[in-house]
C-alpha cells in the first residue's frame, strides 16, 4: 500500500491548481521579458492575481519559476510538433514548426541570462530542451523526407544550428524577421 505522500505525488493536481500554476507561468514570462530575471515575486503573484504563498507552493524560488518558465517554452515546441504534424502535410508542418522555433529562441534569449545565474546552472534544463528540440525536429524531417519533400541527407538540427545563427547575428530587433525569411531559404535549399 502506497504512503499518503506517494499517493499525494501520483494524482493529478487540482484543476484550480492547474489553471493557478498555467496563469503564473504566462504571467512569469511577461514579467521576465519586461523586466528581467531579477523580477519581484510579490509582482509576479499579484500580475497573476494570486498570493504569495500560491506562488511560493507552486515555486519555491525565483530559479524554480524561471526553470518552470523556460521548460514551458520547451513543452511548447513538443506539443507543436504533435498538433503540426497531425493537421499539416510534412514539410509545411516542418515550415510552421520552426516558425515556432523562433519563437522558443526569443523567449530563450530573454530568459537565458537568468538561467545562467541559477545556483548549480541551468545545465539539466538546457539538456531537457535540447532533447525535446532534437526529438521534435528529427520527427518532422523524417515524414518530410518520407514524402519526398526533402533530401535525405539534411539533418534537421543544422537547420534549427542555422536559425539560432541568424538569431545570434542579427540586431536585436530584426533578427525574428529575418530568421523567418530564412526559414523558407532553408527548406528550398533542402528539396531534393
Amino acid at each position: 500500500m502506497k504512503s499518503s505522500a506517494a499517493q499525494k505525488a501520483a494524482r493529478k493536481p487540482r484543476a484550480d491548481a492547474q489553471r493557478n500554476r498555467e496563469r503564473i507561468l504566462e504571467v512569469a514570462k511577461q514579467v521576465f521579458t519586461r523586466r528581467g530575471g531579477d523580477s519581484s515575486m510579490d509582482e509576479i503573484a499579484k500580475r497573476a492575481k494570486i498570493g504569495p504563498g500560491t506562488l511560493y507552493r507552486h515555486f519555491p524560488s525565483r530559479d524554480d519559476l524561471l526553470a518552470a518558465v523556460y521548460i514551458s517554452e520547451v513543452e511548447k515546441l513538443a506539443e507543436a510538433q504533435r498538433k503540426l504534424s497531425a493537421e499539416l502535410a510534412p514539410v509545411e508542418a516542418l515550415r510552421a514548426w520552426m516558425l515556432v522555433f523562433i519563437d522558443y529562441i526569443a523567449a530563450k534569449k530573454i530568459i537565458a541570462p537568468a538561467l545562467d545565474a541559477m545556483v548549480g546552472g541551468p545545465s539539466q534544463v538546457y539538456q531537457q530542451s535540447t532533447r525535446v528540440m532534437r526529438e521534435a525536429a528529427n520527427a518532422l524531417a523524417s515524414r518530410a523526407v518520407a514524402s519526398g519533400d526533402l533530401r535525405p541527407d539534411v539533418d534537421p538540427m543544422d537547420m534549427l544550428r542555422a536559425i539560432y545563427g541568424v538569431s545570434s547575428a542579427g540586431s536585436a530587433d530584426d533578427w525574428p524577421v529575418k530568421a523567418r525569411r530564412f526559414v523558407e531559404i532553408l527548406i528550398q535549399g533542402s528539396r531534393p
